[in-house]
């Protein structure tokens, strides 16, 4: 019996040798590289040549770009390697049951996928486009982690305020998600942790919508394309004035047909505010200065939960879902302090308003896709539905005391008691279709069609009688519909060979027809447009060398008013200071003009250029001062500027510890504001500049330090400037050991010096106002991956802030 258990295993040791061997023997090996240095990551797949459908073997090339696939019987196959940005390689293999070594096998850059130029070194911090650029969130550890808000700040031209007002020179861009427009506008709804690139279009063509004034910010969310099972776990903690956390769980798998990913996300943070406010009302004597002074205790909280799944019946059509939910609470404690003197300088009256504000919304958004591929990667056709909804609920709770000259409080506390409920649904059809024409001509066409509802429910109510009674005069239910189609053509060519492309030129056409209305329930206000725009765009393009170009390019846009900006109701919770939206602007007309100059070296490069830009109808915000001494602030035509400028990106890598990213984008504007009563207040031209540099360094293995300074001048308003802003942040990373485990540190404005506000002068008043949060924090990161570079990236975007 003995012998017999001997025997089998024997036995079982000679077949597990046996197979072992023949695992290694009969094998396929080789070695990817991209011409300079190992590519890792590749997908290396092996298909029977008469069934294309199946799968038999799979690999992913390690850190050295080696591959080996085993098992393999003799048949002839198709061999496929395949990694993002870079082409597909398919070649015919005939194995005969000897091991084959295939070599080194050479991938190139796909120049359709993204038509780039490195601009950054390394990790491709910054990959330039034709019709902008791309930023890797990957490359950024000193802001992410918190919100996209955090993520916008570092990363160039892009100008963001203390306030989080998103500019590109010196406008609102049209922001997307995904590629299509969304009911998710506040950007602190994203949390970091889900964004795997920005995208920013300076120069747009008749593809995209004409609604982008001074560009585009595409926000592109992350999905995980790795093959298999991966997952990963991030925790984070930290404090500015108060503390805060972050967390994350992801797990994603991906199989030949299947990609399936669910990822959760959140955030806590608490917060503190202070805000000064000066005004001299000059011509009213009583109400002559007054002096403000706010304190805000903020608790915040953002929940994200996402959704992927893909399905790919063949290697040309791809269907996928993606689901996107979103929880967010603010909670305020608010207290303003209001102290008003004749114009002796003598104390005439004060009060104190205190009010308990509990802030939620809820965001959902759904989208269905479809890709389609064909053999001549010329030709595309895409498609896809999308829908999003955004619920937001604000109660407040307001006592007003009001006091003498030695601050003795005066009668009983004046109570109010406030709410602003809003209802969004976005949701866009998409069709685009590519096609070549000729070997050097290619047709782009397309369709989009929007549909945005938006409701708005204000209502405030006093305190009268013990209970609380609606003020019809300050209460209301505004309602605003609108329907977008638009429809696009776009020629491209090129003169000389496919890989030497001298000059590169399109001209393309897009028309967009736009109804919408808008109304509020006791009938104030109605209002409706029905209008048909043609939007051209054209650009000329000469590649001096292969690392050297200059483009010419013009389009024509439009700014159509947003619903912050059309919303009539006027919000009085600050009297002095009230501030709402005008129902019967114009949209404003934009022509635009650039020069682009790109040029790279070994170990830097240059992106410049210099933009025109002439818009007609010009929407600003417009201070008007009331009778009872408030000033009204609302968006108005005010009439047309003018703005001309140069932006420029620059990049080097001196060391090889050490490289750098730095941009600057100054521009002048000259303002003509005859559509307004007073036109003598505004400011009539202005000049603004606001620049970063993004330092990176590698002081040992494993270890990450970055330090990015932000300098934003004063930039002209309506009737004023706004305060120059900067600051320096320091994000550090370090890799614990051999294992898939980060430790990171992140000090957001380590020398605490970023505020904003604003100065204007009129003729019958002048203000001054400071904002300061507490925007100076330190937060402590550690995180796990397995089975992922995909989730190795994800690490490197972790570290919460405020």
């Amino acid at each position: 019996m003995k012998k017999s258990k001997q025997i089998l295993v024997t036995a079982i040791l000679l077949f597990a040798f046996q197979n072992s061997f023949s695992q290694k023997t009969n094998s396929i090996n080789g070695t990817v590289s991209d011409g300079k240095i190992p590519v890792e990551f590749v997908d290396v797949v092996l298909k029977p040549a008469n069934d294309t459908t199946k799968t038999t073997a799979y690999a992913v090339t390690d850190v050295s770009g080696k591959f080996i696939l085993g098992n393999i019987n003799t048949a002839d196959y198709v061999l496929k390697l395949r990694l993002i940005g870079f082409k597909t390689i398919t070649q015919k293999v005939k194995y005969t049951g000897t091991p084959i070594s295939l070599g080194t096998i050479i991938l190139q850059e796909d120049a359709n996928l993204l038509n780039t130029v490195v601009v950054s070194s390394q990790k491709k911090q910054i990959q330039k486009t034709n019709e902008g650029f791309v930023f890797n969130a990957v490359s950024n550890i000193s802001q992410s982690g918190g919100t996209a808000i955090d993520m916008l700040k570092n990363i160039p031209t892009v100008s963001v305020d203390a306030d989080d007002a998103i500019s590109l020179r010196g406008k609102t861009p049209l922001i997307l998600i995904n590629g299509k427009n969304s009911a998710i506008t506040d950007m602190n709804q994203i949390p970091a942790s889900s964004i795997e690139s920005i995208e920013i279009i300076t120069s747009p063509t008749a593809k995209y919508d004409a609604n982008a004034e001074s560009g585009i910010i595409n926000i592109k969310l992350k999905k995980n394309n790795s093959n298999g099972l991966n997952g990963a776990a991030v925790l984070g903690g930290g404090f500015g004035a108060k503390g805060r956390m972050n967390s994350s769980v992801l797990l994603n798998n991906k199989t030949d047909k299947w990609n399936i990913g669910i990822a959760y996300d959140n955030r806590f943070a608490g917060r503190t505010k202070k805000i000064k406010g000066e005004r001299t009302n000059y011509f009213i004597e009583d109400e002559h200065f007054i002096n403000q002074n706010r304190s805000d205790q903020r608790t915040e909280g953002l929940q994200n939960l996402k959704f992927n799944v893909d399905f790919s019946p063949n290697d040309n059509n791809t269907f996928s879902f993606e689901a996107l939910g979103n929880l967010e609470n603010k909670d305020n404690d608010e207290t303003l302090k209001t102290d008003i003197f004749n114009n002796s300088g003598q104390f005439f009256s004060g009060n104190q308003r205190h009010s308990i504000e509990i802030q939620k919304a809820k965001a959902a958004e759904m989208a269905f896709n479809y890709d389609r591929k064909f053999s001549d990667v010329r030709k595309s056709l895409n498609a896809s539905i999308t829908t999003s909804f955004n619920f937001g609920k604000e109660n407040t709770d307001i006592d007003t005391n009001k006091y003498d000259e030695n601050e003795t409080i005066i009668g009983d506390p004046f109570l109010q008691q406030t709410h602003n409920y809003a209802k969004e649904n976005i949701s866009n059809a998409i069709l685009n279709y590519a096609f070549p024409i000729s070997e050097k001509a290619t047709i782009e066409t397309g369709y989009k069609g929007t549909l945005r509802f938006f409701n708005s429910d204000f209502q405030s109510a006093d305190f009268v009688n013990n209970e609380y009674v609606v003020n019809p005069l300050v209460s209301n239910i505004f309602d605003f519909n609108e329907q977008i189609n638009a429809v696009y053509g776009l020629w491209n060519s090129y003169s000389g060979s496919e890989e030497n492309q001298k000059w590169k030129y399109n001209i393309g056409l897009r028309a967009e027809q736009v109804s919408n209305n808008g109304k509020t329930e006791n009938g104030s206000d109605r209002f409706s447009n029905n209008y048909t725009k043609l939007f051209p765009s054209a650009s000329l393009q000469l590649n001096i060398k292969s690392n050297e170009s200059l483009k010419l390019g013009y389009s024509k846009r439009i700014n159509r008013p947003d619903l912050d900006d059309l919303n009539p109701f006027v919000d009085i919770t600050d009297a002095l200071n009230p501030h709402g939206g005008n129902p019967y602007l114009k949209p404003e007309i934009i022509h635009i003009a650039e020069l682009n100059y790109n040029k790279e070296w070994e170990n830097y490069s240059l992106s410049a250029n210099a933009f025109y830009r002439n818009a007609k109808d010009a929407i600003r915000q417009y201070s008007i001062l009331q009778d009872n001494g408030a000033v009204l602030l609302q968006p108005q035509n005010i009439g047309s500027t003018i703005t001309y400028g140069l932006e420029t990106i620059c990049s080097f890598k001196p060391f090889s510890f050490y490289d750098a990213n730095i941009s600057l984008t100054a521009f002048e504007q000259q303002i003509n504001a005859d559509n307004l009563v007073q036109a003598e207040d505004a400011v009539k031209n202005a000049f603004s500049w606001y620049g970063k540099i993004i330092n990176n360094f590698v002081p040992w293995r494993g270890g990450k330090l970055q330090i990015i300074g932000n300098y934003n001048s004063s930039v002209a308003t309506a009737q004023g400037k706004r305060i120059p802003i900067y600051n320096i942040d320091m994000g550090f990373q370090q890799k614990l050991g051999k294992s898939n485990a980060r430790l990171g540190l992140v000090v957001t404005d380590m020398f605490n010096t970023l505020e904003s506000g604003y100065k204007n002068n009129t003729l019958l008043f002048s203000n001054n106002r400071t904002s300061k949060s507490d925007t100076r924090a330190l937060m402590v990161t550690f995180a796990y991956t397995f089975k992922s570079d995909f989730k190795e990236k994800l690490l490197e975007n972790q570290f919460s802030t405020e």
